[in-house]
């Protein structure tokens, strides 16, 4: 466990003469969950200031993947946007299916509610951000919470989100020479969502939804040569068309793995973030 007070910074290296990188404050921890404890990971720009809170949700098809597989875009988020980043390890099938995960995230968000002060955030000022599987539980607490009347939520960014799990809009991995297969998604949804009407259900599957007016602002980054990057692009396009302020972004050269750590992908979904959840006073200083 790494306590709050350890900042973690990278130095600055002579021979290339980079500005040294901002320390972080990175803290481990604990919550309880709807069925266990939800391991956390808080990342903190060094400094006393009330700042935003993104929720983040790392990748692994729902089955495995845990907060280190989230470090690198985490701490960037943080570092750019300005904002406290919480890590939420949630629940994995197939130990825990569906929807033990997307519950989980509902926990975490109700946590910041209750706990603002503790880490010093604004839990008015909240977004969500997540990988692959990551992307899909990101996008599908915007729905739990809207439907709940939770405090909205502000923004979403999805990198390379699994949305689709009846995969019939699942590109081609020959033709696109992707390092995700059809045989691989497969396997996770078959893991995550063992009973087949689960598969339509809209907190699992937001691409089945039929309402998806009044989600908060989203990005969308898909690279280009992974099989998700149809359904991903289909998904802006049904945000779009429903009156949500949509970003989409293919990335080129890109396969499905690298891309939440592609620092193009992330320098936009940082300035993406730091757009929607700084005060407009901050954003004019800028």
């Amino acid at each position: 466990m790494v306590d709050a007070t350890t900042p973690i910074a990278s130095k600055a290296s002579k021979k290339t003469g980079k500005a040294p990188v901002s320390p972080l404050l990175i803290d481990n921890f604990v919550i309880p969950g709807p069925i266990g404890s939800i391991p956390m990971r808080l990342y903190r720009p060094i400094g006393t200031e009330i700042l935003p809170v993104v929720l983040y949700f790392h990748g692994g098809g729902f089955i495995s993947g845990s907060l280190n597989d989230a470090d690198v875009p985490a701490e960037f988020i943080s570092r750019n946007s300005n904002v406290l980043v919480l890590s939420v390890g949630y629940s994995l099938a197939p130990a825990k299916p569906f929807p033990a995960a997307p519950e989980d995230a509902y926990a975490a968000l109700a946590w910041v509610g209750k706990n603002a002060g503790k880490i010093q955030a604004n839990p008015h000022r909240l977004a969500v951000a997540g990988d692959d599987a990551g992307g899909n539980l990101a996008t599908c607490l915007t729905l739990i919470a809207r439907d709940r009347n939770a405090p909205p939520i502000l923004a979403q960014a999805l990198i390379g989100p699994m949305l689709d799990p009846s995969m019939t809009r699942l590109g081609d991995a020959k033709r696109l020479d992707s390092d995700l297969t059809a045989q691989e998604c497969a396997n996770c949804y078959r893991q995550y969502l063992p009973m087949s009407l689960q598969r339509l259900h809209p907190y699992a599957a937001p691409l089945e939804s039929r309402r998806l007016g009044g989600l908060p602002p989203a990005f969308i980054a898909t690279a280009e040569h992974d099989v998700l990057h149809i359904e991903a692009e289909k998904y802006a396009a049904a945000l779009i068309n429903v009156g949500v302020p949509t970003q989409v972004a293919r990335f080129c050269g890109v396969k499905h793995a690298s891309l939440r750590e592609h620092i193009p992908t992330l320098k936009d979904i940082a300035e993406f973030l730091r757009r929607h959840l700084q005060p407009p006073a901050e954003l004019a200083a800028v």
